[in-house]
């Protein structure tokens, strides 16, 4: 990324962030903390469409929560879903990867359901998921949902082999300034930085942007890069108003621009 890039997104996002008094949140039991019983009784909602508890699910369900995330220093959503068993992650170039769930998997592979709060994150270009485009900061993602067996019944002709749904954070959860830097032997660079705050009566909301650049892979046999080193920059909002503004509950957009 060159330094007048930088330089320019930091600016954008520093803009949006302003002083002010952080919102105090729901303090949170680590996961791993957690007895099985209470595990048995984490609250899902990918399997039926609506909340019920991991004992009663009438299926395969893995949760993975932002703590495990955390943990295992992922960098982006492919390599969170490597913690998922009976998920199939294979990386095929710095900016290219394969996620499917029994078997058949491919950069194309389209038997997999994947959303993000609920909503379809695939192509229409190929009905799969592309999952360069998929990304966002990995701190305001609350949990994921993996469902592993067919779900085309409940979902659509996408979820043959199962269903991954990425629950992200509300925006009162997320109040306040993040700043998260990192970098890395393949990662050169990585910035996230997100700000939340409330709306008066109406609710809370959150800015985020995030920027990385990626070095290009080593060829197998030793003989310099692979010439796909890549680079993105993403902005993105999300608010959630009371249901007594007569609003809708939750908004949010989210632009990327790859390079």
């Amino acid at each position: 990324m060159k330094t007048y890039e930088i330089k320019t997104y930091i600016a954008v996002l520093l803009g949006l962030i302003y002083a002010g008094a952080h919102a105090q949140t729901a303090d949170r039991e680590p996961f791993l903390a957690l007895a099985l019983q209470e595990v048995m009784e984490l609250e899902i909602t990918s399997v039926s469409k609506k909340p019920q508890t991991v004992s009663r699910s009438a299926a395969a369900v893995f949760v993975l929560t932002g703590d495990d995330i955390r943990r295992a220093g992922a960098q982006n959503i492919p390599d969170a879903l490597r913690l998922a068993p009976g998920l199939h992650v294979a990386q095929i170039s710095a900016n290219a990867w394969a996620v499917s769930a029994r078997g058949t998997n491919g950069r194309f592979a389209n038997k997999l359901l994947v959303m993000i709060d609920g909503r379809t994150v695939y192509s229409p270009m190929f009905s799969g998921v592309f999952w360069d485009v998929q990304d966002t900061v990995l701190a305001d993602i609350e949990r994921i949902e993996v469902i592993r067996g067919p779900g085309a019944a409940l979902w659509g002709a996408n979820a043959v082999n199962g269903v991954i749904n990425i629950i992200t954070k509300s925006a009162l959860a997320t109040q306040g300034t993040l700043i998260d830097m990192s970098a890395g032997s393949t990662t050169q660079g990585q910035l996230s930085m997100r700000r939340g705050g409330q709306l008066d009566g109406l609710g809370h909301w959150r800015l985020y942007g995030k920027a990385f650049e990626n070095k290009a892979l080593t060829l197998a046999n030793g003989q310099g890069g692979a010439m796909d080193a890549w680079r993105q920059q993403r902005l993105g909002w999300r608010a959630d108003l009371n249901h007594s503004c007569g609003l809708m509950k939750s908004v949010g957009s989210n632009v990327w621009h790859p390079v």
